[in-house]
């Protein structure tokens, strides 16, 4: 799964059965492009695939105009507003779950997103618990 959250309080997602590789992390990039209007920050992790040559590809067409990226230190994964929705999915929505296989595992995840993608002001929150929200 990867994930995107903006000041808005709105909360992007894509999940796949295999790992993220460059040509998803495109195709994710496209669809926030697609969705969302004006100019972007991105703010990653150290993922081999956000620094792929598809990516790398991608960046150097028109999509600089909008996106600017930012790579977060490798020892600050506390900086990323975006590990907020991971903790809050695991540890809140979907805590104490047991699932028999992976399909109700998505299922379940999924019902989990939805619900999120309700609490804007807990997706705010993740912004303002790393204190970006005063540079957006």
């Amino acid at each position: 799964m990867i994930s995107a959250i903006t000041p808005a309080g709105k909360l992007y997602t894509c999940t796949q059965n295999k790992s993220f590789d460059g040509s998803a992390i495109v195709r994710f990039l496209k669809h926030l492009l697609r969705h969302i209007s004006g100019k972007m920050l991105v703010i990653w992790d150290g993922l081999p695939a956000h620094r792929s040559q598809a990516v790398k590809e991608f960046l150097s067409q028109d999509a600089t105009q909008r996106l600017h990226l930012e790579q977060l230190p490798a020892y600050a994964p506390d900086l990323n507003p975006d590990e907020g929705v991971w903790n809050y999915l695991k540890n809140v929505e979907l805590k104490n779950l047991c699932c028999h296989n992976l399909q109700d595992l998505r299922v379940e995840l999924a019902k989990a997103i939805a619900r999120l993608r309700h609490k804007t002001q807990i997706i705010l929150s993740f912004i303002r618990q790393v204190r970006l929200g005063q540079h957006l």
